[in-house]
């Protein structure tokens, strides 16, 4: 009980919100890299499009939950979101993904599930920090630039 007043807290809701949306995320993105690599995929590609669909799938729920209170209603808001969701979270996971799936799995032999999860979790922070201040921007923010 003491943890779910903990999570709920303003300060820490928003950054509790975003590591459930990425762990769903991670069973998205190991599913999707099992999948490809078992019909025969290179891990790298197999890499890279498992990163792509977590992303699109982490946007989707980061809109509805984790930043329901800055999302917008139109379709050019969502458009705009989207694209700097992928220019900031997309290249973040893929480019670190894929260097240090090559590092991991390439040059140290390590398990390509081990391996993928240790990238998702370098990766996170940065993903987190973009997405709060440049992809979904608040209203007041958002106004600004325009």
């Amino acid at each position: 009980m003491q943890l779910l007043s903990f999570l709920c807290r303003p300060g820490i809701q928003r950054p509790a919100t975003f590591a459930l949306v990425g762990a769903i995320g991670v069973v998205v993105q190991l599913g999707t890299l099992e999948a490809l690599t078992a019909l025969g995929c290179h891990y790298l590609w197999a890499t890279g499009l498992a990163v792509e669909a977590a992303v699109l799938h982490n946007f989707m729920w980061h809109q509805r939950f984790t930043w329901r209170d800055r999302s917008g209603s139109r379709l050019a808001e969502t458009g705009v979101r989207l694209l700097r969701f992928h220019l900031s979270n997309g290249a973040i996971s893929i480019c670190g993904s894929l260097l240090l799936m090559r590092w991991l799995v390439g040059q140290f032999g390590m398990n390509l599930v081990v391996a993928n999860l240790l990238t998702i979790a370098a990766c996170s922070v940065g993903n987190f920090l973009a997405s709060d201040r440049w992809v979904f921007l608040s209203p007041v923010h958002a106004a600004a630039e325009e």
